[in-house]
């Protein structure tokens, strides 16, 4: 629960630090003195979005600092998931906001994500506005409140689990299916593609080999003749390379005798001898295989001219792209082929599916149901004695259609407050009054439901006074001990009499503007302030009996 709060350069707020006590609390002032101002400073340390305008005027940030004790109400859990350390006895959430638009949250110190800070926060504290009451006319606001209070989170989570496969196969199942179709409308054409591609019977690295055969072929006669006469060169008969090199040799080798060096150069002059005997043998195989070949040329020519008229139409650089498109177009064609099989296995999957959502749902609107009817007998006794003898409240569940991700349950909350009125929509018929206490006596029960730290009610009581507004301070008081931390921000004396604390918030003018403050009053300065709510700016001595007998009817 809420242990204390500090606030600093925040509207109108220049530091502020303010300890909470447990139990039953309220906070009282005139309006405009800055309790708004305090349930911004807690939105902020609940993860809402921050404005810089709300900081305090020549300041460069705000700072906001919450500290809960958390121990009996198990978010540990919480802690281990997001890998912050656990302070049961002292959880401290920090926010700062610079003017510069740039914001920071802390949770005991180590950085935090805003959907971090918002987390923990809705398991912290529920502030619970005016604008709440128009929740009550949202259909899943009411399914919310139901779930709940039937506690069937594990019925929920079953559910959406088997819900959400469900919508997955469904999804798989219309894109698969338009997939289908589209393909199906392009077989034609993918077939035309492939057969002619499979007709070229292309091989990888053909084009390279064409290509250079094509240049052979068309200087063949070119080539032939440098050929023979590069022969004749190396080894002609009269003046040829080869043989001239034998003379050279010999001539050394009489020399070898009488001038050692000789030796030597005779050696080199072999392996060169060697080396051009073999090049000449290659060029004469060659010059042999070289041919003019018309025929030949014009086969290579075409097959060039295909493989080109190819790439262009397909917008390829080779001959392995087509090879690889030409896959692509029988992957294309064998999946067209096998799509009816796809499509029949994932109608039957959706259609299991289906089925087990159906019994998920039976099974949560049968929880939803044995709520809705003790919620019905609960809120009737609630509502009776604040002022409603004639009240009658129904939950209706009603089917719907298809299923969706809470279920196959829509839900409305009926109200009449009229003998043999008609039951309607609690949201179109209640009024301003009427839905304070429907919302009050939903907020217990769902505080006897759920393990909530802290809830804090803000002018709850808009449109009720008198015993009416005594037996919701019994209701609220009630709920705060239930270790539980309750504080309600009031105009009414008859609430603000029975609080255990009682904090006042006022504003106080200085040399350097004006400051919003909140401090807990002492037991006569309570008398005073709720002898004020009574009689107003002028103080009666009846006003102050009469707020001390408020006080006494606490004790």
């Amino acid at each position: 629960m809420l242990q204390s709060i500090f606030i600093q350069n925040y509207a109108l707020i220049d530091k502020l630090d303010i300890d909470f006590t447990s139990g039953f609390s309220v906070i009282t002032g005139e309006t405009g003195a800055g309790k708004s101002i305090i349930l911004g400073a807690i939105g902020l340390v609940l993860g809402q979005r921050a404005d810089v305008k709300s900081i305090k005027k020549g300041a460069s940030k705000c700072i906001v600092e919450a500290t809960f004790r958390i121990a009996n109400y198990g978010m540990e859990p919480f802690f281990q998931e997001n890998d912050i350390e656990f302070e049961p006895d002292e959880c401290i959430l920090r926010r700062e906001v610079s003017a510069n638009g740039k914001s920071r949250a802390f949770i005991n110190d180590t950085p935090a994500s805003l959907a971090q800070m918002k987390m923990l926060g809705e398991k912290l504290i529920d502030v619970h506005s005016q604008h709440q009451n128009l929740l009550l006319n949202k259909e899943g606001f009411q399914l919310n409140i139901l779930d709940i209070l039937a506690q069937d989170e594990q019925a929920l989570s079953a559910y959406q689990s088997v819900y959400l496969s469900y919508k997955k196969v469904a999804k798989e199942l219309d894109d698969f299916i338009a997939q289908a179709e589209k393909s199906r409308q392009d077989e034609d054409y993918i077939r035309f593609q492939l057969e002619q591609l499979e007709e070229a019977g292309l091989k990888d690295g053909e084009q390279t080999e064409l290509e250079q055969e094509a240049e052979t072929l068309s200087h063949a006669e070119d080539i032939k003749a440098g050929l023979y006469k590069a022969s004749q060169l190396i080894n002609g008969e009269e003046g040829g390379t080869v043989s001239l090199t034998k003379e050279c040799m010999q001539t050394l080798q009489s020399l070898t005798q009488v001038y050692a060096p000789a030796k030597e150069w005779m050696e080199r002059l072999n392996s060169c001898y060697i080396e051009l005997k073999d090049i000449s043998r290659e060029i004469g195989n060659a010059e042999e295989e070289v041919e003019f070949n018309p025929a030949r040329l014009d086969f290579v020519n075409e097959r060039l001219n295909l493989i080109y008229s190819l790439q262009q139409k397909h917008r390829v650089q080779s001959v392995e792209e087509l090879i690889e498109l030409t896959e692509n177009y029988r992957s294309q064609l064998n999946a067209i082929t096998s799509f009816d099989d796809r499509i029949a296995e994932l109608e039957g999957e959706k259609k299991k599916l289906y089925a087990e959502v159906l019994r998920q749902a039976e099974k949560l609107t049968a929880l939803r149901t044995q709520s809705a009817r003790h919620i019905e007998s609960q809120m009737e006794s609630l509502l009776i004695p604040l002022g409603m003898p004639n009240v009658r409240f129904a939950v209706e569940l009603t089917p719907r259609k298809e299923p969706d991700s809470k279920g196959m349950d829509s839900v409305t909350f009926l109200f009449s407050a009229n003998k043999n009125g008609t039951l309607q929509n609690v949201a179109s018929i209640a009024s301003g009054g009427e839905i304070a206490r429907v919302m009050l006596s939903l907020k217990a029960m769902i505080a006897g439901a759920v393990k909530l730290p802290t809830i804090i009610f803000d002018e709850i009581d808009t449109g009720v006074s008198g015993s009416i507004a005594e037996k919701m301070a019994l209701i609220m008081q009630d709920m705060g001990r239930q270790n539980r931390q309750v504080i309600s921000i009031t105009h009414l004396p008859q609430i603000a009499a029975r609080g255990i604390a009682h904090y006042k918030v006022y504003k106080e003018d200085t040399d350097t503007g004006t400051n919003s403050h909140i401090r807990r009053l002492t037991d006569e300065e309570r008398v005073q302030e709720i002898a004020h709510m009574l009689s107003g700016a002028t103080l009666t001595e009846a006003a102050v009996q009469n707020a001390r007998a408020l006080l006494g009817f606490k004790q």
